[in-house]
């Protein structure tokens, strides 16, 4: 136990400096790291993308058809109206005050109109983005965000497993999309933290 204590990454550690976890002796299971990081686990991504884009397709057409939708947002507007009524015997669809507020706040001003037209947009942009595998961590990003509001105003609905999906698509960012675009986005693109192809800047070689 003393020489463990004693060792170099705990002494770093003790005085506030950062180290890889690896060098103590913590690393990732290889099925973690399989499922994550390695290109052969994309076949079962695909799957998962394929379900949940065409859940939030489906859920985005079906809204683009309907006059409810398109025309004022009455169909919002009736939902939000709905999500924010305190029954006098019984509880409130909304548990979290906070939320409530929110959304009467966006009623009160009157904004379903084009939050309607919002709500449609994302969620056909969330299901192509996954079905196509085109930037996918950032579609199943913003189709967890819709899932988590779906869930604070109506809890008892298919949004936690969509919700849970989506968070395990971002984790997978890497490789979720090997079998779609991303497999030439990406490299092209990068990341913030390691630029892709197209934002490398070489200097001109001087003779």
């Amino acid at each position: 136990m003393i020489p463990l204590i004693a060792g170099y990454p705990f002494r770093q550690a003790l005085r506030g400096e950062s180290t890889d976890v690896a060098q103590l002796g913590i690393r990732d299971p290889q099925a973690v790291h399989w499922l994550f990081n390695h290109t052969r686990s994309a076949p079962l991504w695909l799957g998962v993308r394929l379900y949940l884009g065409y859940q939030w397709l489906e859920a985005g057409w079906h809204k683009l058809e309907d006059p409810g939708w398109t025309q004022g947002g009455s169909a919002l507007k009736g939902f939000w109206e709905r999500t924010v009524a305190i029954p006098e015997n019984g509880r409130p669809p909304i548990v979290y005050g906070w939320y409530r507020d929110f959304i009467q706040f966006m009623l009160d001003q009157g904004w379903y109109g084009w939050f309607a037209w919002l709500v449609i947009a994302g969620e056909l942009l969330v299901g192509i983005g996954l079905i196509v595998g085109g930037l996918v961590g950032i579609a199943a990003f913003f189709g967890a965000i819709m899932n988590l509001n779906f869930m604070l105003a109506v809890p008892a609905s298919t949004n936690p497993v969509l919700f849970s999906l989506g968070i395990l698509l971002v984790l997978t960012w890497k490789v979720a999309g090997y079998w779609g675009i991303d497999r030439y986005l990406l490299p092209a693109l990068g990341a913030p933290w390691s630029p892709g192809r197209l934002f490398r800047w070489h200097a001109p070689a001087h003779a």
